[in-house]
């Protein structure tokens, strides 16, 4: 694996604080849409499926998925309308209410504070903040490129009447603020009833196993190979994929290919994940308790401190370490790549585990030393 070091104003670039959050709240065609014109929308990594030309992204380089989020005040909607890439919601102290199907009659989930919801592909799915309080809804929207959004026909139609248009290559068109039509470009129609009629359908108990609440998450003890180990004793709970995990009892709630993974990571004051590196792009948001995360090693060694939702973007080859230093700490791990992300420890841990009796077994696991040490004898 290349060693990436990386220098100082690299990591200040990397760093999404809540501080850094830009609104845009013209960044969809129902911005107009009365019950929906109060929304602001946020991107973090990557642009999304904004339609503005003004939405400011704060890392815009792929990264193999996008991070954003969408900040509503109660009452307000977001209209329905469908993705191609997986959508996956993080509530971070919110109260919605999402519901599904082309007139979003096909059903309707209650989403609180700590759910993780991945949203089927090729639905109509829509949500209203019914909490007392804004509320913030991260997404997770899987691929580089997304392809874009289709809008429900009646969305499209009630846009068209406040002056808005859609172009086929997903730009927002104004009227009346004075843009015109572009020429030889033609413009987004509504989907047609016999294409709804072939989208999926989804009961309520399906999309049920699609939610991972707080209480349904799972926890690991002793996910990595230095969880022994003074400092390493984080815990982690899988939700969308394998990622991280060295623990071959962990099973993630959701396998489905999302072209990411998913995880919750938790630790009292002074553990975490000690210093390792791995060849995916990571981003890590902070959600409860204050962490610090170092970067690179030795001399040139970084350290930056999140708070709530605040982010820090991984590249790929980064010697890091994740501690917790107060609160009660959990952190979000988002990491790009649909398989089981092999971990190369520094090689402090490697022998600081061997001493704990602890290694990994050629699958990637954690593994008792002396069973390894006894099978290498037998052979």
């Amino acid at each position: 694996m290349q060693n990436s070091v990386v220098p100082p104003d690299e990591v200040a670039r990397r760093t999404v604080r809540k501080s850094d959050w830009v609104p845009c709240k013209a960044a969809f065609i129902d911005c107009r849409t009365p019950g929906s014109d109060l929304k602001d929308n946020y991107s973090f990594i990557g642009p999304g499926v904004s339609q503005s030309a003004d939405q400011f992204v704060n890392l815009r380089e792929p990264h193999g998925f996008n991070l954003g989020a969408a900040g509503m005040p109660n009452g307000v909607t977001n209209s329905l309308h469908l993705h191609f890439t997986a959508e996956v919601f993080i509530n971070f102290g919110g109260d919605y209410q999402l519901r599904w199907g082309a007139d979003g009659g096909q059903g309707e989930y209650r989403s609180v504070d700590g759910d993780v919801i991945s949203v089927p592909t090729w639905i109509f799915r829509g949500f209203t903040n019914v909490g007392d309080d804004e509320g913030i809804l991260l997404t997770v929207l899987g691929r580089d490129d997304t392809g874009g959004i289709i809008w429900g026909p009646s969305v499209l139609r009630e846009a068209a009447g406040h002056g808005l248009r859609l172009t086929a290559d997903n730009r927002l068109i104004d009227t009346v603020r004075g843009d015109e039509l572009p020429e030889g470009v033609a413009l987004i129609t509504p989907i047609s009833q016999e294409e709804i009629d072939e989208l999926d359908v989804f009961s309520v108990e399906q999309f049920r196993t699609r939610v991972t609440h707080t209480a349904d998450r799972t926890w690991t003890r002793e996910p990595f190979l230095c969880s022994r180990l003074p400092g390493g004793g984080a815990e982690l709970s899988l939700v969308i994929g394998y990622g991280l995990s060295e623990n071959r009892r962990a099973v993630p709630r959701l396998h489905e290919p999302h072209g990411f993974s998913v995880a919750w990571l938790r630790a009292t004051p002074g553990e975490g994940v000690l210093r390792h590196r791995h060849d995916e792009t990571q981003v890590l948001t902070a959600k409860e308790g204050r962490w610090a995360v170092r970067l690179n090693s030795g001399a040139e060694e970084q350290v930056v401190e999140l708070g709530r939702l605040d982010s820090l973007s991984v590249p790929a080859g980064a010697w890091r370490s994740v501690t917790l230093l107060e609160g009660e700490g959990e952190l979000l791990v988002v990491t790009a790549g649909d398989g089981r992300v092999a971990l190369e420890w520094a090689p402090e841990v490697v022998a600081a585990a061997r001493g704990a009796g602890r290694v990994i077994d050629p699958n990637g696991y954690v593994a008792p030393a002396a069973v390894l040490g006894t099978a290498t004898e037998d052979d």
